[in-house]
């Protein structure tokens, strides 16, 4: 959802060399951007009276109005398009430049359009490596994702509690024990190629879930070494059938 708007804050198209400084945060800015920049200092000018960001890691969250611009920008487009904004979102922005890279390689792992991986199968490798490390926050935030993209309300628990024993095809049993295999550090051999390759993926599919278990490796810690805490909204995403009557009668008043 929101690693999408990430690759459009870091490849931004040429400005003229002008800079600005924010008052708000002291970030520099170019040519348009400065504009925004103003402006965004105008729009949390109340911000000092803020209260105190809530305790969901163990190091301090930064006030919005101390990020740079594209960080703000970034957060208020996710919190306005899901309702809600992630944690993760929150807690990682303790580093700003890494922030950037951590979101720049989600999006290219989680939302490329190439390869024979789907949005639900990413998630479940998510799901099911993030159990094997103990990772709260991933485990709860990418079985809600899980949920959304599959429209199957029940599967990533049974994954979660054993995915061996899950009501998955034999396709996504091979991604999964493949992904396994790598989130346990064990001896990649041709034999795990040849077991993907049964079920119709290829070389480049393998690196896709390697790379994606290996990513999900580094998060996992990052959340451990944080305490990251997962927002209660995910723990029902996905769970109930979407009342449409209701959508319909909302828009006919």
């Amino acid at each position: 959802m929101a690693s999408k708007l990430v690759s459009k804050l870091l490849c931004p198209p040429a400005f003229t060399v002008l800079t600005t400084l924010c008052p708000r945060s002291g970030y520099l800015f170019q040519g348009r951007a400065a504009a925004a920049a103003v402006m965004a200092g105008a729009r949390h000018s109340s911000s000092d009276s803020d209260p105190p960001p809530e305790k969901i890691s163990r190091y301090p969250v930064p006030y919005r109005k101390d990020l740079p611009y594209d960080i703000v920008e970034l957060m208020e487009e996710v919190e306005s398009k899901g309702g809600f904004l992630p944690n993760v979102f929150k807690v990682l922005s303790h580093r700003p430049a890494e922030f950037r890279a951590f979101f720049a390689y989600y999006n290219e792992l989680m939302n490329k359009e190439t390869g024979k991986l789907t949005k639900a199968d990413r998630e479940l490798i998510v799901v099911a490596t993030s159990i094997h490390n103990k990772c709260l926050y991933c485990v709860v935030s990418h079985s809600a994702l899980h949920r959304i993209y599959s429209k199957k309300p029940t599967l990533s628990d049974q994954v979660i509690v054993n995915y061996k024993n899950a009501e998955l095809p034999p396709r996504e049993h091979a991604m999964l024990d493949f992904a396994m295999a790598v989130c346990r550090c064990d001896t990649i051999t041709e034999q795990h190629f040849e077991a993907l390759e049964e079920v119709g993926f290829d070389r480049e599919d393998a690196w896709d879930i390697a790379a994606i278990a290996a990513f999900f490796a580094m998060s996992n810690r990052l959340a451990h070494l944080t305490d990251m805490r997962p927002n209660l909204e995910f723990f029902n995403m996905g769970r109930m059938p979407r009342d449409k009557s209701k959508d319909k009668a909302g828009h006919g008043k």
